[in-house]
């Protein structure tokens, strides 16, 4: 009866670590990831696009922009990228500025967000 028990509790335990392990490794949202077309709309210089790239390092969210309409700037990393509750948020400096965009979902390949509450922004999926 002893060996039993111990067999039956070492199953357990085993199976405990496993969900672990697995929960560890596997990210908690890929949606994100991907390449995104940004606007910031009634700028006092216009309305401001650039492109955003998200992707996952070491399990966090990481991204990098872009301006399509200056080919040679070259990419400029963002600060920050937060996942929580289903919104994500970029932090980015600009023009001597730190800034944050929070985006909510709105379809598959749309987000809604406002940049520091004061424009509103979107974000299309680019399709490749």
């Amino acid at each position: 009866m002893k060996k039993l028990s111990a067999i039956i509790i070492l199953f357990v335990l085993g199976l405990t670590l496993n969900s672990f392990a697995q929960t560890a490794t596997t990210p908690a949202n890929d949606f994100y990831l991907g390449k995104w077309e940004i606007t910031i709309f009634g700028t006092p210089q216009g309305d401001a696009k650039f492109t955003a790239t998200i992707t996952r390092k070491d399990g966090k969210l990481v991204g990098e922009m872009t301006n399509p309409a200056d080919p040679n700037a070259g990419t400029a990393p963002m600060t920050n990228v937060e996942e929580a509750d289903g919104k994500m948020t970029v932090y980015f400096s600009a023009a001597g500025y730190d800034l944050n965009i929070p985006f909510e979902k709105v379809d598959e390949d749309n987000l809604k967000g406002s940049l520091m509450g004061m424009f509103d922004c979107k974000a299309v999926r680019v399709k490749q």
